[in-house]
C-alpha cells in the first residue's frame, strides 16, 4: 500500500510521548516538531492513528509544502498542488485554520482567503467546471507557516481527538482527555498499581487511566470527517480498525483506581462520564477531602490536577490546598505523586521540591508537571 505522510499536533511539551505512541502502532517517525509529530503510513493510517493515538489532537493528511514569503507564492504553491486527487467535484473544502510563526505572512483570515481561491482555481482547470455545489463530504484544511515554510494538511478527524464522547458535561476547570492520557503516559505507572487522583472533578485521569489499563481505544466512541471520504479511504478500512481496537479491549481486569473530590455534585458528574466511557466498574470515586488522603497499601502513584488559582478568590485558598495536599502525601508510605499546574508556589506549599518537572502548555497556559518520585516495589520473585 502506497504510503502518505501523516501530521499529528499535540500539546506543546508532549512530542516524545506521541513519537512513543505512534511508534508503537507500527509507523515510522519522519519529524518532530514542537505541537507536532509527522510520520508515514498507508492509507490505513488515518482509521487507526484516530482510534488508537490517545495524547494527539488530530490526523492530517499531508497534501503539500513549499516556502511562501508573499500572498502570491502562497497562492502558486496552494494551486501546485492536486487537489482532484483527494476532494471530489462535490466535496465541501475551506480552510478551517491558519496559524503562523516568526513568517512574513501572518494574518490567519488573509492566509485562509487566498489558499481557497487558489484552491478553486486549481479545481476549476482539473473539474472543468465554474462553480461547486459543495454538497458532499467535507474536507478541512489546516495549514502552518514556521519561518515562511508552509504546511498544508486535510483534516481527517474533526472535532479534536481529546473529545473522546464520554464527557457531554464536565467539571470546574477540566483537563483534555489527551493531556491527561498523556500525563499518566509520562509516569512508571501500570495498570496493576495504585492510582489516585485527590483532585479528580470530572473525572478525566481516572477514566483514561482505565480505559489504559482495559486497552480500550480512545476513539471508539466517536466518528471522525473522514470517514464519508469514500473516494480516498475505503469503508473497509475504518472496519478493519474497528474490528482491530474491539478485539484488544480486556474490561475484566481487577484495578485499584480511585478518585476523590470534595465536591458531591462534581462526583456525580464523574461516575455519568465513567459510565459512559465503559470503565465505571474499574474505578472507584469518593467524596473527601484532600486533607483526608489516604491508603493502607504502599508504592501507589498520585496523578493529579490541582487548582491552578486562575480566579482571585480561588488563588488566596491555593496555599492551603497545596499544604494539605503535601502533608497527606507525606503520609502515604513510598508512594509517587504527579501533579500539573500553573501555580508557581505549588512546590513550596507542597513542602518539597520536585525531582523532575516538566513544561507543558495547556492551551495557552504554561503548566508544569511536577514529578515526586517514591521507593520502587521490590521485584517479584519469578
Amino acid at each position: 500500500m502506497e504510503k502518505m505522510e501523516w501530521i499529528a499536533p499535540c500539546h506543546f511539551g508532549l512530542e516524545s510521548v506521541l513519537k512513543r505512541e505512534i511508534t508503537a502502532l507500527g509507523y515510522e517517525i519522519t519529524q518532530v516538531e514542537d505541537g507536532r509529530v509527522t510520520f508515514s503510513g498507508g492509507i490505513e493510517a488515518a482509521c487507526r492513528g484516530n482510534l488508537f493515538l490517545r495524547t494527539a489532537e488530530r490526523i492530517l493528511l499531508k497534501v503539500g509544502s513549499f516556502c511562501a514569503r508573499t500572498y502570491e507564492e502562497l497562492f502558486e504553491g496552494t494551486r501546485k498542488i492536486p487537489w482532484e486527487e483527494y476532494i471530489p467535484e462535490d466535496g465541501r473544502f475551506w480552510v478551517a485554520k491558519a496559524a503562523s510563526v516568526k513568517s512574513r505572512l501572518f494574518s490567519p483570515s488573509d492566509i485562509q482567503s487566498i489558499m481557497k481561491k487558489a484552491m478553486v482555481e486549481r479545481m476549476k482547470e482539473r473539474y472543468h467546471i465554474q462553480w461547486f455545489p459543495e454538497s458532499g463530504a467535507s474536507y478541512p484544511v489546516r495549514v502552518f507557516l514556521m519561518k515562511d515554510m508552509v504546511t498544508v494538511g486535510l483534516d481527517t478527524t474533526g472535532a479534536s481527538l481529546h473529545k473522546r464522547g464520554y464527557r457531554p458535561v464536565a467539571g470546574k476547570a477540566p483537563i483534555a482527555e489527551n493531556l491527561a492520557a498523556a500525563l499518566i503516559m509520562l509516569t512508571p505507572w501500570k495498570k496493576d498499581r495504585i492510582l489516585v487522583d485527590p483532585f479528580c472533578g470530572s473525572g478525566t485521569i481516572p477514566i483514561e487511566a482505565a480505559m489504559m489499563a482495559a486497552n480500550i481505544a480512545p476513539g471508539m466512541n466517536r466518528s471522525f470527517t473522514a470517514e464519508d471520504w469514500d473516494s480516498l479511504i475505503p469503508k473497509n478500512c475504518w472496519y478493519q480498525a474497528s474490528d482491530e481496537a474491539q478485539d484488544l479491549i480486556d474490561d475484566r481486569i481487577e484495578t485499584d483506581i480511585q478518585g476523590y473530590d470534595a465536591d458531591g455534585e462534581v462526583l456525580r458528574t464523574a461516575r455519568q462520564n465513567a459510565r459512559a466511557a465503559g470503565v465505571e466498574h474499574l474505578i472507584h470515586f469518593q467524596q473527601r477531602e484532600v486533607k483526608d488522603l489516604r491508603h493502607p497499601k504502599k508504592y501507589g502513584f498520585i496523578i493529579t490536577n490541582p487548582p491552578y488559582g486562575e480566579r482571585l478568590e480561588e488563588k488566596e485558598a491555593l496555599p492551603g490546598i497545596y499544604r494539605q495536599f503535601g502533608e497527606a502525601f507525606r503520609g502515604l508510605e513510598d508512594w509517587s505523586a504527579y501533579m500539573i499546574t500553573s501555580w508557581d508556589q505549588a512546590e513550596r506549599y507542597f513542602g518539597r521540591k520536585a525531582d523532575k518537572n516538566r513544561k507543558i502548555y495547556n492551551g495557552m497556559i504554561r503548566t508544569y508537571f511536577y514529578q515526586f518520585s517514591g521507593k520502587k516495589p521490590p521485584r517479584q520473585k519469578k
